[in-house]
């Protein structure tokens, strides 16, 4: 049964140039094999606006995530290439036979690399922090600092989920509550050294 999100997602990918789709799908492979620590979004919506597709964000997003879901679910069975396509084409008549082919290539080429690391991620499945930027400023106005033109640092953390979906928090502390917050990020270093 075709749900009809998954078909419009579907035509969507069959839009796709080959080359961009192949990137796309490469990009998804070499996380589900532990390489790379998530799949950007935002990345894969800037090249698909280069390659001159007008699809939005949540359309790119989407895109994404189906082609992980199908990755990983093919993992999961422990299909073969043939078998993957067969499984693709019976799910969605939508599948351009050249979106077919850049499957079956890149998971004969990934599959068993990919079936692996799941493996190994099922039994240890926990988010990842990419990156953490800060930079310090000036309270003009704040609800928590008791006077005017305080310093404050505000930091964002880029976060990769199990699903390998990245995600940012935000958020704001007093100078104060950053170096508590630094000297235990040392001290989690300091325990993770000794591993």
């Amino acid at each position: 049964m075709e749900l009809s999100s998954d078909v419009a997602v579907v035509e969507n990918i069959g839009k796709l140039p080959s080359e961009v789709l192949e990137g796309t799908c490469h990009e998804i492979l070499l996380h589900l094999e532990g390489k790379r620590s998530a799949v950007d979004v935002v990345e894969s919506y800037q090249k698909f606006q280069r390659a001159g597709m007008t699809l939005d964000w949540k359309a790119v997003q989407d895109i994404v995530r189906l082609l992980s879901f199908h990755f990983r679910s093919a993992a999961k069975t422990k299909i073969t290439a043939d078998g993957l396509v067969t499984k693709l084409a019976e799910c969605c008549s939508q599948w351009s036979k050249s979106a077919l082919q850049v499957m079956h290539q890149l998971w004969t080429e990934h599959g068993s690399l990919v079936q692996a690391h799941q493996e190994v991620q099922a039994v240890a499945s926990i988010g990842q922090l990419v990156d953490v930027q800060w930079k310090l400023g000036m309270a003009v106005s704040s609800d928590t600092c008791r006077s005017l033109n305080s310093a404050y640092i505000s930091v964002l953390m880029k976060i990769a989920d199990t699903s390998g979906e990245i995600s940012y928090k935000s958020f704001e502390m007093t100078v104060l509550q950053f170096q508590n917050f630094y000297r235990q990020f040392k001290e989690i270093a300091s325990v993770l050294e000794t591993v």
